[in-house]
């Protein structure tokens, strides 16, 4: 960099001075060559406080102090030193010199008063030209921030420094670009884990919800587990009085041997479930008649199906709606009717029509055995020799459930299938009754929601509380109510006299007499002599009693065998004579 510059103003000189707060380069003209000054303590003194200003001010108060300011020299020119004020002898024009004591405008005043105050100052403005930018000193280059806003004004930075932060930059768009796309991605993020935690919740509630629901349901069932024995028996035995049920009672009669099958269907429309109750023909029922004891295949007989169902009520402790007789020729016409059924047979089965004995049997002994209509007669009334009543009863369960299990669900298909049968139902069943209700019951069949259950009996035909309480209070909702014993004698008459009214004749004597008539059959051989037994000593004097009201002697009377459902059990012989009973 030149120490010397030219500005275009002839042949002035200008020199460096300093730097303005830009870090610009301020110049002044330059003095004429002086000739040496004598030694003024005050004068050095000056001007190093002055260069110390300098420093610490900047370009302001180097402006009002010239470069090589020389205290004694007044403002028109170098001065000689005169102490004692006399004018010097030179060529300059005549000044006033310096006064140690005066005040005068233009020299130095050593008592620090500005030579501003006397507004005679110089300004470096008038003596400055226009000078290009050039860089800044090192030593400015190199002071901190504070220092340099200090240089500038004394207090900050000047405004248009920091200019280039408020103008607009391309990249600050791209900035704010992707600031807004990460925070919508941020966004969307949070959105779906709300989302998501809304999923979690409502399956949840939905969980909640069926568990709180099947719970519901098996306690208003009386199937929830872990309830106390006490607690369960009484809610179960509520529980299942309070359900609703539609019960039929079916009479099946084997045409051939004139025996007879009773089973009860059950459709309980609360719980969902099918039950077949077996019917043992030695059960205990109360005589519609005289209200004597007589047995269930007895009272089919000679009571008929209203007064059956009416007895069949009083014991159970149900309401049976009707009753559907089943002659097996119609037995057989349904089974072929809905094409064949499947039972798990546990016995083989002759064939009743074959003409030799070693003949092949009818039905055979397996699972899954396809039965038509012929063979599910044959299975469903057979009865080996020495073989139980229920043996028998139980394989007809087996027919009538398999049955179901093909009979159409739809209730009009089912009335039709009925109606093809041209049977003639008892009045308390019509056609369509029967065909929605086995409609019904072939549903659950289907579905796997029905079963079979023997109703137990005892020896004598009646009902233990303890016996029935699965099958009477669970299944049919009902109390056990058998005959009242004790109330009056049971007497069970068999006929061995060869004579076919007998029976009535003794029934008629023994219900006027206060007893209990109880069928013991017709023996195969007649007996000439008549009997009456008792079993019992206590019933000794009963079983006179009764010999005496049908007229027999009194040597009749014997201890021996009797019925299992009957105190004293009568033989009819030969010698009895109805017109000498009493």
């Amino acid at each position: 960099m030149n120490d010397r510059y030219d500005a275009g103003y002839g042949n002035d000189q200008y020199e460096l001075v300093g730097y303005d707060e830009y870090g610009q380069p301020v110049y002044r003209q330059a003095q004429p060559q002086q000739p040496p000054q004598q030694y003024d303590p005050y004068a050095q003194q000056q001007q190093q406080q002055q260069q110390h200003q300098g420093q610490g001010q900047g370009q302001g108060q180097q402006g009002q102090q010239a470069y090589g300011y020389d205290p004694y020299a007044g403002s028109g020119g170098q001065q000689g030193y005169d102490p004692y004020g006399q004018p010097g002898t030179g060529q300059q024009p005549v000044t006033p010199g310096y006064d140690p004591y005066g005040q005068q405008p233009t020299s130095y005043d050593p008592y620090g008063q500005s030579a501003s105050a006397t507004g005679r100052q110089p300004r470096v403005a008038e003596q400055t030209a226009y000078i290009p930018q050039q860089s800044a000193p090192p030593e400015y280059a190199e002071q901190p921030t504070e220092a340099r806003q200090e240089t500038a004004d004394g207090t900050g930075q000047a405004p248009e420094q920091f200019a280039f932060v408020e103008e607009p930059d391309g990249d600050s768009e791209d900035v704010i670009d992707w600031l807004n796309f990460t925070e919508n991605r941020t966004e969307r993020r949070e959105e779906a884990k709300r989302r998501a935690r809304s999923r979690v919740v409502a399956l949840v509630v939905a969980l909640a919800v069926v568990a709180a629901g099947g719970v519901g349901y098996l306690w208003y069932a009386g199937s929830l587990p872990g309830l106390s024995s006490s607690d369960a028996a009484k809610g179960t035995a509520t529980s299942a009085a309070a359900q609703k049920r539609d019960v039929v009672v079916v009479h099946l009669h084997d045409t051939g041997s004139g025996a007879t099958s009773t089973a009860l269907l059950v459709d309980n429309t609360t719980a969902r479930q099918g039950t077949t109750v077996l019917l043992p023909n030695s059960l205990a029922l109360t005589d519609g008649d005289g209200g004597g004891s007589t047995t269930l295949a007895k009272s089919v007989d000679d009571d008929g199906s209203s007064g059956t169902r009416e007895a069949l009520d009083t014991v159970l402790g149900t309401d049976i709606e009707g009753t559907w007789r089943l002659d097996t020729p119609y037995l057989q016409n349904l089974v072929d009717l809905v094409g064949n059924i499947e039972v798990d047979t546990n016995t083989s089965v002759p064939d009743p029509d074959a003409k030799k004995k070693n003949s092949a049997p009818l039905v055979h002994q397996g699972k899954s055995q396809t039965l038509s209509g012929k063979m599910a007669v044959a299975y469903a009334t057979h009865r080996a020799s020495g073989e139980a009543q229920n043996a028998q009863l139980e394989r007809f369960g087996q027919v009538v459930q398999a049955m179901l299990r093909k009979i159409s669900s739809d209730a009009q298909a089912a009335t039709v299938t009925v109606q093809t049968l041209a049977q003639i139902l008892d009045p308390s069943l019509t056609d369509k009754d029967l065909g929605g209700f086995l409609a019904k019951l072939s549903e659950l069949a289907k579905g796997g929601d029905y079963r079979t259950a023997m109703l137990p009996v005892q020896s004598d035909g009646t009902l233990s509380t303890e016996a029935s309480a699965s099958v009477v209070k669970d299944v049919l909702g009902g109390s056990a109510k058998s005959p009242e014993q004790g109330s009056a004698v049971r007497v069970s008459v068999q006929n061995a006299s060869g004579t076919k009214d007998d029976t009535e004749k003794a029934r008629v004597v023994l219900l006027n007499g206060g007893f209990t008539f109880l069928d013991g059959g017709t023996s195969g051989t007649a007996q000439a002599t008549s009997q009456v037994l008792y079993t019992d000593a206590e019933d000794k004097d009963d079983a006179t009693e009764v010999a005496k009201t049908l007229g027999l002697p009194a040597g009749a009377v014997a201890k021996g065998k009797t019925a299992s459902n009957a105190d004293v059990t009568v033989v009819l012989g030969q010698d009895y004579q109805p017109s000498s009973a009493s």
